[in-house]
């Protein structure tokens, strides 16, 4: 395809190979002239994105005003995050210098799948049993699993993946209980303390922003109920970390599944098998065989990774279109 000066353009940092290639096949679908490269944003390479209005990062890359200031001058005025959440972009310092920041969607079935997943082996004790197995050590769990159907599962934030998470619920006969601070489901919406008082597990499905910050704290998480299971594949800063931890180890909660991380940035998505790991809570809930831990996986299917990028093109379209949500 041949493009003009008036074609909208893109430039998307931080893409690994199947990103890249999808934008590649995508961009010439939706009329638009893409620029892509594996090295994430920073403020050194800017110079990329001269000429465009929009530009595409990561979830994983953190967006300081620095690196808006630059892209400002560079004459970039829409900044699209290749995830739902904006919290690794400085939204407010953009807005000051004039560019739009936004999330794109992408199918909710990617997390909602691999959250019931993590439910299913956190009740099932599937680490402990696995890693036995590993060793040929084939003896039955001392404890036994739980099953769904005979358990209350809490969901906090009931937007599209939350949703999803509540349909698939149903086909497991659950009781559910929902808490969002704009409910969808009003028969089964509580507050979230008592969400948290009748749960045996809850899993966490809200954006992070300064008000959901540490939204299970130490005071919160006291006030699950004895052996109930923490799932969280939202934002790591949802979990007070180190609060989960000492509830963890006391013996007060019966586990936890986790596919997001305080602190993760840096470590996640790098070969890290020969590096000293400097993250003391990760390494004790490795230990740990009632906590299950992944890299900020869920989301990772080839189904979402096509949605994230045709979702970036049709953003930057729109914008350029004039179009205001």
């Amino acid at each position: 395809m041949t493009f003009s000066e008036t074609t909208p353009a893109i430039t998307a940092y931080g893409c690994a190979r199947d990103e890249a290639a999808l934008f590649g096949v995508l961009a010439p679908r939706f009329g638009v002239r893409a620029t892509v490269t594996e090295t994430a944003l920073t403020e050194d390479n800017v110079d990329l994105a001269l000429g465009d209005r929009c530009v595409s990062v990561g979830h994983q890359t953190p967006v300081t005003s620095s690196t808006l200031r630059a892209l400002g001058r560079a004459g970039v005025r829409y900044l699209s995050t290749r995830s739902i959440g904006t919290d690794h972009v400085d939204v407010r310092y953009a807005e000051r210098v004039g560019i739009r920041v936004e999330g794109v969607t992408y199918s909710a079935d990617s997390v909602a799948d691999y959250t019931l997943m993590l439910m299913l082996m956190a009740v099932r004790h599937a680490k402990s049993v696995l890693c036995r197995v590993e060793s040929h050590d084939y003896r039955l769990n001392e404890v036994r699993g739980r099953e769904l159907r005979d358990l209350t599962v809490g969901v906090v934030g009931t937007g599209r993946i939350g949703t999803a998470v509540v349909a698939r619920l149903r086909g497991f006969g659950c009781r559910v209980l929902t808490h969002d601070n704009r409910p969808q489901d009003a028969a089964n919406h509580v507050p979230v303390d008592e969400l948290l008082q009748r749960s045996d597990i809850v899993t966490l499905h809200t954006p992070l922003t300064p008000d959901t910050h540490h939204l299970l704290d130490r005071r919160r998480i006291a006030r699950l109920r004895p052996g109930a299971v923490v799932v969280n594949t939202g934002r790591g800063a949802l979990l007070d970390t180190g609060a989960l931890v000492s509830a963890l180890e006391s013996g007060a909660l019966g586990g936890a599944a986790l596919d997001v991380l305080e602190g993760e940035e840096g470590l996640f998505y790098a070969d890290r098998r020969n590096v000293p790991i400097d993250h003391a809570l990760l390494l004790r809930l490795q230990a740990m065989p009632n906590v299950l831990v992944s890299p900020h996986t869920a989301f990772s299917t080839d189904h979402a990774l096509s949605d994230l990028v045709e979702s970036s093109l049709v953003s930057c379209l729109r914008f350029e279109s004039g179009y205001v949500a």
